[in-house]
């Protein structure tokens, strides 16, 4: 029995065969149930049993039935049958999902927020799409794109930034846009009355894209009163806004991070005192041929 073991969809089949005449008694109930004539399941039955190199049934019992060698084999036959059909369904699962899977790859702090609410819009679930989320920094987001391990990577960019960052290869699509706001714990409100000589901040580190807006747009803008004073550095938005809420520090935050804690009274913002940078939200992806899946998310996203 051991050469009935190989995963085919013909060895399949020589199983299935074997348990409908176990289950029938008889070539012929066991041909209609696999629906072919008697003569061609005879001819199948015989090319198992010539492949095997043994009889599998005793013909002159009526019903016919196992031979006792097949008979101790049944129940792996068994195992072995549902085993195949269920590897037939996944392995066309996974062809279907890898044909429908798109992988995006997005800056941390759109993944908290942006971005969920933005596929929550997309009818991936109806045209059968998966999507894989990866989470990276600008210039990660950017490299997975160029090596061709996302499909779509949705970055922040600032709205006078409009250099392309592979011009050749990249095309890109403003899809939205958003703030970054400085945020401070709402139970210390003199920090916006500006009552403070020093300012103190969460920091982020400077190879990261959060950190190089601070160096150009947000603190060359600082009234120069004010000593900004860093206390934390994090490349983490959502620690930012978690720190600026406990009163580690003011943290410039996507206005999108913030808006649940701005609601609920937990933070405070700070625009009015202190400078602020508008964002764009910006879908890239490399020009080529895209697949089915990549090019429905990319409709969607330009009329998002």
């Amino acid at each position: 029995m051991q050469n009935l073991q190989v995963g085919s969809a013909v060895r399949l089949e020589w199983l299935e065969d074997i348990l409908a005449i176990a289950e029938t008694g008889s070539f012929s109930g066991a041909a209609d149930r696999r629906l072919l004539t008697q003569s061609a399941f005879s001819r199948r039955i015989r090319q198992i049993e010539d492949y095997v190199g043994v009889e599998l049934f005793d013909r002159e019992h009526k019903p016919i039935r196992l031979k006792p060698t097949t008979q101790a084999q049944r129940d792996q036959i068994v195992m072995l049958t549902s085993a195949l059909r269920q590897l037939s369904v996944d392995l066309r699962r996974g062809e279907r999902i890898t044909s429908n899977r798109v992988v995006i790859a997005c800056q941390h702090s759109l993944t908290a927020k942006l971005v969920p609410a933005l596929l929550q819009k997309l009818p991936v679930e109806r045209d059968g799409i998966y999507v894989r989320l990866r989470s990276a920094n600008f210039d990660e987001c950017v490299g997975l794109l160029l090596s061709r391990q996302a499909d779509v990577a949705i970055v922040y960019r600032t709205t006078d930034d409009m250099s392309d960052p592979a011009a050749d290869f990249i095309e890109e699509v403003t899809i939205g846009a958003d703030r970054l706001i400085p945020v401070f714990n709402a139970c210390l409100p003199q920090l916006a009355k500006a009552q403070f000589t020093e300012i103190p901040y969460i920091s982020y580190p400077p190879d990261v894209f959060l950190g190089q807006v601070m160096e150009r747009k947000i603190l060359p803008m600082l009234n120069p009163l004010f000593q900004p004073l860093p206390k934390v550095e994090t490349a983490l938005t959502l620690a930012a806004v978690e720190m600026a809420a406990i009163g580690v520090g003011v943290a410039w935050v996507p206005e999108s991070l913030a808006q649940d804690k701005l609601a609920t009274g937990d933070l405070l913002d700070l625009s009015a005192a202190l400078p602020t940078c508008a964002l764009r939200v910006v879908a890239m992806r490399v020009q080529g041929a895209p697949n089915s899946a990549e090019d429905l998310i990319w409709s969607h996203l330009q009329t998002a």
